[in-house]
């Protein structure tokens, strides 16, 4: 690679600029260059995302296995709702960036208008429908009375206010879709600082604030996305980035709203096709008791803690994608993926080896009862066998969802992890006998093959002739 000339920016002053949300153009110059300027705020982002998790997780785990089995069930029903606002995220992300690659910023911000109509909508039926049978939903995923008594109002709250989730998501796939992704980070920056000071407060409770116990976790982390996204729409409003979304841009306009719902669709069944397996696995490690459920949702928040930044990197690749091909550069598109998927397989790989190793440390942040440890300490180890072929399944499908093909990945997902993980988890760990281990050894394998289906579908490049 030549060395920049004096005429062109250093890297580290275009950082500095991207830190500040300077909006910058990704369909030109150096791919590397323009995966890091996507990538390290979009990695941080990821990572702000996950510690909601860990910190509710860290609080609750004191109050024993019944309350961490709770937070485990609870953020497993929430992800249901992740699926429909993450499937719209995406097609938001594609439109965005299409229209931005294309310099039509006054579109790209059409659809984001449309993407939070449609979001709003799905928010509060969703919203409704969770908040009035948590304890029914609590049952149907096996919970015992005792955790049903104690999480009833968790999971209430939790999905009572998912509209903070949905806008959340929605904003900052706005963002990441117009080339702003310190914009996003920001947000949920702010967000995670309320969660941090709230929970500890809530859950234990401190002079005239009551102690909630678990449900106390949910009110904190509501009230933290729900400043966040006050920040989002200030942000949106006040021409901070590569367009202003004003009044004219939340009326219903059918052409852009119907491409986002066609592109959208598939991608929230992608993720429900994904999310309703996890659910089901769940189900399945439920059928051991609370202890194998608290094992297994702390090691979960672990994994997915080293897997976000991983994510970031995946939706950086989406971007570039989603640019590249408006601006008529399809080769570009390629080459970034694959620069991507390679720098992502080395980062798991190294995050694999530090999972491994210290799996008992990390497990025991959380944990003080070594039977939970156990499963814990197993799940960590196992599953992160898979990481390194995982790395390239998960920049590729983000590759598709960039470009705006949501049908390819929703095909993948149903394939690896209904027609395959969810039997295989059945298989060995309930009737061959081997317990929890045995699911989490069809986790690992299910990522695997989900790497390979990746790229093979990938290389063949249908992707490149999507219309979005």
């Amino acid at each position: 690679m030549e060395p920049p000339s004096r005429s062109t920016p250093g890297f580290w002053h275009e950082l500095r600029q991207t830190v500040r949300g300077v909006p910058k153009d990704f369909t030109s110059g150096s791919i590397g260059r323009a995966i890091a300027l996507l990538a390290i705020p979009m990695v941080l982002e990821m990572v702000m995302q996950s510690v909601f998790a860990l910190v509710d997780t860290f609080f609750v785990g004191r109050l024993g296995a019944d309350a961490v089995a709770v937070v485990g069930l609870g953020d497993s029903l929430l992800t249901l709702v992740f699926a429909l606002a993450l499937g719209l995220a995406m097609g938001t992300t594609a439109m965005v960036a299409r229209r931005i690659g294309e310099k039509d910023p006054a579109a790209a911000a059409t659809a984001a208008g449309q993407a939070l109509l449609v979001g709003t909508v799905l928010a509060v039926a969703t919203g409704l429908l969770g908040a009035a049978t948590a304890p029914s939903l609590l049952r149907l995923m096996g919970a015992s009375d005792g955790v049903v008594a104690v999480g009833s109002s968790y999971v209430a709250v939790l999905l009572g206010g998912n509209v903070t989730v949905f806008f959340l998501f929605l904003i900052n796939a706005i963002f990441r879709g117009a080339g702003d992704p310190m914009l996003a980070m920001k947000a949920l920056w702010l967000a995670n600082l309320i969660n941090i000071v709230l929970d500890p407060l809530l859950i234990f409770g401190w002079g005239p604030i009551p102690a909630l116990g678990v449900t106390g976790a949910a009110v904190a982390t509501t009230i933290g996305r729900g400043i966040g996204v006050l920040y989002q729409l200030y942000v949106l409003a006040s021409a901070q980035g590569r367009f202003t979304l004003g009044l004219k841009h939340l009326r219903p306009a059918p052409a852009a709203m119907r491409r986002l719902l066609r592109i959208s669709a598939t991608g929230m069944l992608q993720l429900l096709v994904a999310t309703a397996s996890w659910v089901l696995v769940i189900r399945i490690v439920a059928l051991f008791g609370s202890v194998a459920l608290a094992g297994y949702a702390i090691a979960v928040r672990i994994l997915i803690f080293a897997l976000l930044p991983s994510w970031g990197m995946g939706n950086a690749a989406a971007t570039l994608v989603g640019q590249n091909l408006g601006a008529g550069k399809p080769e570009r598109a390629v080459r970034s993926v694959w620069i991507t998927a390679h720098t992502n397989m080395v980062f798991l790989l190294a995050t694999s080896v530090v999972l491994i190793a210290f799996a008992e440390t990390f497990i025991g942040y959380f944990s003080r009862d070594p039977a939970v440890i156990a499963v814990g300490v197993d799940c960590l180890r196992i599953v992160s066998y898979s990481y390194v072929f995982f790395a390239y399944g998960m920049v590729t499908v983000q590759a598709f969802n960039g470009a705006g093909d949501t049908t390819t990945p929703a095909w993948v997902n149903f394939g690896c992890y209904w027609l395959l993980e969810l039997p295989l988890a059945y298989l060995l760990g309930v009737t061959s006998g081997f317990g929890p281990r045995g699911i989490f050894a069809a986790i690992a394998i299910a990522q695997a093959v989900l790497a390979i289906s990746g790229i093979l579908l990938f290389r063949r490049g249908r992707w490149q002739r999507q219309v979005v």
